[in-house]
């Protein structure tokens, strides 16, 4: 078996010449073009004329193929109930949709390609926010509740309400008002893992002139995640979880028996913050109840996810179902460490996604009904991208030589590939 270098060895040689007549300095040959990290058609001075990205028409399109959808169960599922508890919203493969609060045949809000998710209701129900990439990368949108899918904007009422290009957003939370939406902001430095901060935003849009939004909390590190915003029904209060373990850097595979995430309150009015749910099996996706008396949240139990809620008043907590989908607190979980969950108007029940299915259950029975739902719809998928690969090719280029020696007369160079020298 031969291995072609001819490529590499011939950069290779001129790397001889100049260490042979400088030492150790190495330079690009007289006449190379200046070294710049900006696009060709930028560092030219010329403007790009490719035509702007759009998710929703890729290309390739003509090479789609239309198949049915018929479902009755989905995975990991954002919901959220209706003001007036007659309808729920969620989230599945990328689209919304709405059915009756007791079940039946679901009906598309949004479609396309376009990856929708988190719907949260406005506090009037006219309106439903969620995360979307239709516009290149995550941000939030909303829509009327009455919208279907297909319809044109004009109609719909599809609004973008933020508009990050670099540190995207997810997660809405409706400001009691209906005013404003807080949101998960992404922050990344050194690693691309990041860490979050909770911004607020101007219900009314990016057409409005409200594109900006408020920096609501500070991220505790450069990694460690923040997220799953929610307000207390009177609106002073924002909760939120955080990843609250030692140290400064994150970590896979913590001690989920111990506490990783924790549940913090800050007060709008007096600008404080304080750690609200802590303890063993950490706390997260803080859910206030609509009468402000409880906060259902979700903790690990030994090993088992396990569904809470808290007195506000006196702190109690109480266990109140053990059969939950299995959390994210030992990865890293920037849309959340649970689906988003809802409570119904009367702070009776408690509306969650588990096991493929959505709930309902009795907070003081502990009761869970499933609560059935059907998908009918049509998805466009492409063809896989396959290139064909040689298995074992008589010659091949090598792509990494190790060890690269150069002689002291500066005239060979030997270097080390797949456990052999070569000169």
């Amino acid at each position: 078996m031969k291995m072609r270098a001819l490529g590499i060895l011939g950069r290779l040689g001129r790397l001889m010449t100049l260490l042979a007549g400088s030492g150790l300095l190495v330079a690009e040959p007289a006449g190379a073009p200046a070294v710049t990290n900006a696009p060709p058609a930028q560092a030219e001075g010329k403007e790009s004329k490719e035509p702007p990205w759009d998710v929703t028409k890729p290309p390739g399109m003509t090479n789609a193929t239309t198949v049915a959808i018929d479902v009755t169960e989905g995975t990991w599922m954002n919901l959220d109930v209706s003001p007036d508890g007659s309808t729920l919203v969620f989230d599945l493969l990328g689209d919304l949709y709405v059915v009756p609060i007791a079940g039946g045949d679901a009906r598309a809000v949004t479609s396309g390609l376009a990856w929708d998710m988190q719907p949260r209701f406005s506090p009037d129900g006219a309106w439903i926010a969620f995360t979307s990439d239709r516009g290149g990368g995550d941000n939030l949108w909303k829509i009327r509740a009455t919208a279907e899918a297909g319809q044109p904007p004009r109609e719909s009422g599809l609004t973008q309400v933020s508009s990050e290009s670099f540190r995207l957003v997810n997660s809405p939370a409706w400001t009691p008002d209906g005013r404003q939406i807080a949101a998960r902001k992404h922050f990344s430095s050194r690693r691309s893992l990041g860490a979050g901060e909770i911004w607020l935003y101007d219900a009314a849009g990016v057409d409005a002139g409200a594109a900006d939004g408020v920096q609501m909390t500070l991220k505790p590190t450069e990694q460690k995640d923040v997220g799953e915003p929610s307000f207390s029904p009177d609106g002073r209060y924002l909760y939120y979880s955080w990843d609250a373990t030692p140290g400064g850097s994150f970590e896979y595979n913590k001690d989920s028996t111990g506490q990783i995430y924790i549940i913090s309150r800050l007060d709008r009015v007096r600008g404080e913050t304080e750690s609200w749910i802590t303890g063993p099996g950490g706390a997260v996706r803080p859910t206030p109840s609509p009468d402000g008396r409880q906060v259902a949240f979700v903790r690990r139990e030994r090993f088992q996810t396990c569904l809470f809620v808290q007195d506000i008043a006196s702190g109690e907590v109480r266990q109140l179902h053990d059969g939950l989908e299995r959390d994210m607190q030992e990865a890293w979980a920037i849309h959340g460490v649970y689906p988003g969950m809802a409570w119904t108007p009367d702070s009776k029940s408690l509306v969650f996604y588990a096991r493929g299915g959505l709930h309902r259950l009795d907070t003081t029975t502990r009761a869970v009904t499933a609560i059935p739902f059907r998908v009918r719809s049509e998805r466009q998928i492409l063809p896989a991208v396959r290139v064909p690969v040689e298995v074992a090719p008589d010659e091949f280029d090598v792509k990494m030589l190790r060890g690269v020696v150069v002689s002291p007369a500066g005239d060979a160079v030997v270097y080390s590939a797949l456990g052999h020298l070569y000169r």
